[in-house]
């Protein structure tokens, strides 16, 4: 065995390395013990390297540069084994996070002992196996038993706040660097869920709700920070779910499905050389650790001593078992090796998470140079042979797994007289008509069900799905619907595998597409919208903006702009359709169903106006002291939405007219707000690879369609002032700031007060209402019995009620309808009912939408869910609430206007 070269490898650091060259630099010291071959002395130093300061987060930061130094001198140098490198680097992740941890807690409850807060590691990180830039996947769990907390916390918030504060300890970037970047997207249900979820919470996802993917995830997964012992008792009752003592071969043909679409989907070279990725390229590192954890998906539940973390140790495991060749754990595990230094070289050069070779041949003679290897050809070469011994032996495992198990074919289909009989068992009204059209979904008319694949997993559900529909409200609707989704979709076999996997979602799916026609249509375009219902917390009515912000903020690196766009889509999407679930459901209020939604369209504003914002400097560029502020009006602005409601939206930018911005092609002030408030426009409303979002109307601006699309603050106070219409003044009643800081929202705040506590003739303003509302009722009538909007006595009347009263009086100035009804009712100005009045058509309205979307009386069985929506006992309830609650505003309105509404049934 050859001695350290620790002058090479600082020479080569030096030469190659940017970022040892700099810490090199910086820590002379340390780089003293490294040059003089005391690795022991150099990594004891390295480990105290931030015992100077009593802030953990600066001391994290200054032990994870000593320390990534000394390991990587001393791999460079041969002195530290790849195994001793990683495991070191992931001790340091425990300690971090450990640390992490306390700090959180005792910050927010000083002088306490830590507890009930736990991390467990996964991937890499669990399998002691963290690369030298490798960011940690926790997942971070708490007992609300125990968790110290002050008096007047939650323990949900309480644990918010030590995950929040945990993750900008360890990620945020300082002076000092980083610790770890941190991702918490492999917790449960990560799109809906906390940072941190209860042990209990979490118990019960894993016990019923968790996929198959989660299963190979925690393969790896142990206790590595807080309160370990709680971590190992958790891991302890999963057991049963991840090691499973029936063969999962859908699972195992998930990895291959998996791994082509890696394969495909990968942005990189193909074959080795500039580009070529290490970790997801064929025969890379991911399918060495896929080979071995397919392995042990299969066998790991009857032979416990596979049960390990690390996959070199698996390899051997599988080896010492009879189930892998010999040579062939030896060389994948060789490669492995090689292939994970390699992938260190590459993190080495600029601290970054990388797994590809660089584009350019020179930025890869340098690398291989690092390695100590003369050129670039020498190390392609290298891999060029490493990489196609692994994917061959990948492919080979791939496809023995891809077909049925020995002697098990698919499902018999139930086709013929056999169906028939079925459905007539199931009590469907037309069997024989059904069944033939079931037949046609298989005979190729459905491109969903042209694969044998396909055909194979529609079989396996078909008994269960075809009972469910039975047992929904509207079985013949839910069929029918169930057969226009198949019709939308170019591909339903994930689905099918989810029903499979989680037959629960079988009687929802029929609830929804015989109850539902707007979710049935949103589900026929997007069938994955089912995917974040297998969790309870789909039920869970969405938190603030805020939170929300931060949720749909969650992009991958490297996106572009337009897969921000489809990000937000999809978190949208999921979100609204799980209130859908929960109005039908009846589980939720209609009332915080509409203020959720609201909630939601507020933070897809700001997320996608930040990013549009992004793009559009790019290559305009900023204008000093000017910024643009989006108003919301209607019932953005009121903050309480329906499933239908379009976004009413007014732009508007500060500074002056005069100025130009400073990009690369420079605008006017004007024109650059114009063209910016279109692009945003546009990325609220057109329809990418994941659909639409909202429909946006911006004819609430100054001029309406005739004015240009951005004001100034300047002309819109000038009109509101001087030119605006009364109907104008009316709906700046509902107006919120949507958008902006804080100082540019406040200022619009002020001038729209101001406008509406100006004085105005109370003669003329009745008779603009009164001719106003008489023309709308001439141009929009009601749609049908169930329009609690449009129909007189209804929401609209009694919308106008509300903003006369706000007007005349200056009083109950809020945008909330309801709140606004509260405070006039609180003046003396409106009688006590109207509060009851709104409730009662504002859930009728969000429910109805849909229910009843065309406004008619739906079937029998929407009409249950209908009234419980409502709060209603039973449908018999339900219009004679409506016309009370018509005719508590039809009073009101004489009282106020002395006149008589004509109110039709």
């Amino acid at each position: 065995m050859t001695s350290p070269d620790w002058t090479g490898a600082i020479e080569r650091a030096r030469k190659h390395a940017p970022f040892l060259a700099k810490a090199i630099e910086n820590l002379p010291d340390l780089t003293d013990l490294l040059a003089a071959g005391e690795s022991g002395k150099a990594l004891e130093t390295a480990k105290g390297a931030g015992n100077d300061t009593e802030d953990v987060g600066i001391a994290l930061r200054r032990e994870k540069r000593a320390l990534a130094l000394t390991l990587a001198i001393g791999d460079l140098a041969g002195a530290f084994p790849l195994l001793e490198i990683t495991r070191e680097l992931s001790a340091f992740a425990d300690r971090a996070l450990d640390a992490a941890i306390a700090n959180a807690i005792r910050r927010r409850v000083p002088d306490t002992e830590p507890a009930g807060f736990l991390a467990l590691a996964l991937g890499k990180h669990g399998a002691g196996e963290l690369n030298f830039s490798s960011d940690i996947d926790p997942i971070l769990l708490y007992d609300p038993d125990t968790l110290p907390r002050r008096d007047r916390d939650d323990p949900g918030e309480a644990a918010q706040r030590v995950a929040r504060t945990l993750v900008e300890t360890m990620a945020n970037v300082t002076d000092e660097g980083y610790v770890f970047r941190v991702d918490l997207r492999l917790r449960p249900a990560s799109e809906v869920s906390p940072l941190a979820i209860s042990v209990d919470a979490a118990m019960t996802h894993y016990e019923s709700s968790a996929l198959a993917w989660e299963r190979a995830a925690f393969i790896r997964a142990r206790a590595c920070a807080g309160d370990i012992a709680a971590g190992e008792a958790f891991l302890a009752a999963i057991r049963p779910f991840i090691w499973r003592k029936s063969l999962d071969f859908g699972a195992i043909a998930e990895v291959g499905r998996l791994t082509s679409q890696i394969r495909s989907n990968s942005k990189a070279a193909r074959l080795v050389g500039p580009g070529f990725d290490l970790k997801r390229g064929r025969g890379g590192i991911r399918e060495i650790e896929f080979y071995a954890q397919t392995h042990q998906l299969i066998h790991g539940g009857r032979n416990p001593a596979l049960r390990l973390r690390g996959t070199r140790a698996t390899l051997d495991a599988l080896a010492a078992a009879g189930l892998i060749p010999e040579d062939d754990a030896r060389l994948l595990g060789e490669s492995y090796d090689r292939l994970r230094t390699i992938e260190h070289r590459l993190q080495m050069v600029a601290d970054q998470q990388t797994h590809s070779l660089p584009r350019d041949w020179a930025a890869l003679d340098s690398v291989a140079m690092l390695d100590g290897l003369p050129d670039s050809a020498a190390l392609v070469e290298e891999l060029t042979e490493i990489t196609e011994a692994v994917g061959q032996r990948y492919d080979a495992l791939i496809a023995a797994s891809s077909g049925s198990p020995p002697g098990e074919g698919a499902p018999f289909p139930v086709e013929g007289e056999a169906l028939v009989g079925e459905l007539t068992h199931l009590g469907f009204a037309e069997p024989e008509a059904f069944a033939q059209r079931i037949a046609g979904w298989r005979s190729g008319k459905l491109r969903a069900l042209r694969s044998d694949a396909a055909r194979a997993a529609f079989e396996a559900i078909q008994p269960d799905l075809l009972t469910a529909f039975a047992h929904s409200p509207e079985p013949e609707r839910a069929l029918l619907r169930w057969e226009q989704l198949l019709a939308n979709l170019p591909s339903a076999i994930n689905l099918f595998h989810l029903l499979e996997a989680r037959p629960g979602l079988l009687e929802l799916l029929a609830r929804v597409l015989s109850l539902a026609p707007p979710l049935a249509d949103e589900l026929a375009r997007r069938a994955d919208l089912l995917d974040p219902l297998i969790d309870a917390s789909a039920f869970d009515l969405p938190g603030d903006v805020a939170s929300l912000v931060g949720d749909f903020s969650r992009f991958e690196a490297g996106d572009a702009y337009e897969d921000i766009l489809d990000t937000v889509r999809r978190k949208v999407g999921e979100l609204r359709f799980a209130l859908g679930v929960q109005l039908i459901e009846g589980s939720t209020d209609p009332l915080a169903v509409s203020a959720a939604l609201a909630r939601i369209a507020e933070a897809a504003i700001t997320v996608l106006s930040n990013a549009t914002i992004a793009e559009f400097e790019k290559i305009h560029g900023r204008i000093g002291g000017s910024e643009l502020v989006i108003l919301g009006l209607g019932r953005m602005g009121g903050g309480a939405l329906t499933h239908a409601s379009d976004l009413d939206l007014v732009f508007l930018f500060t500074g002056e007219h005069g100025a130009e911005s400073d990009g690369a092609r420079p605008l006017g002030a004007t024109l650059y707000f114009n063209r910016l408030s279109q692009r945003i426009t546009a990325a609220l409303s057109v329809p990418t690879a994941e659909g639409a979002l909202y429909e946006v109307d911006t004819r609430l601006r100054p001029s309406g369609e005739q004015g240009l699309p951005a004001a100034s603050f300047e002309s819109f106070e000038r009109y509101q002032k001087e030119q605006a219409w009364t109907w104008e003044h009316m709906a700046l009643t509902r107006a919120r700031p949507l958008f902006g800081s804080d100082e540019a929202r406040a200022a619009l705040q002020g001038v729209v007060t101001e406008v509406l506590t100006s004085r105005r003739d109370a003669d003329k303003l009745q008779t603009d209402v009164l001719d106003m509302r008489a023309t709308m009722a001439e141009h929009k009538p009601p749609k049908g019995p169930l329009d609690a909007k449009l129909a007189r006595g209804g929401l609209v009347d009694l919308e106008f009620l509300v903003h006369f009263l706000q007007l005349r009086e200056e009083k109950g100035l809020t945008h909330h309808l309801g709140d606004a009804i509260r405070a006039l009712v609180a003046e003396g100005l409106l009688p006590e009912g109207l509060i009851a009045a709104h409730d009662v058509m504002t859930s009728l309205l969000v429910a109805a939408r849909l229910l009843a979307p065309d406004a008619q009386i739906p079937p029998p069985a929407a009409r249950h869910v209908l009234a419980k929506a409502c709060g209603c006992g039973d449908w018999e309830q339900v219009l004679p609430n409506l016309e009370a609650a018509r005719s508590d505003v039809v009073s009101a309105w004489a009282e106020a206007f002395g006149q008589t509404l004509e109110v039709t049934s």
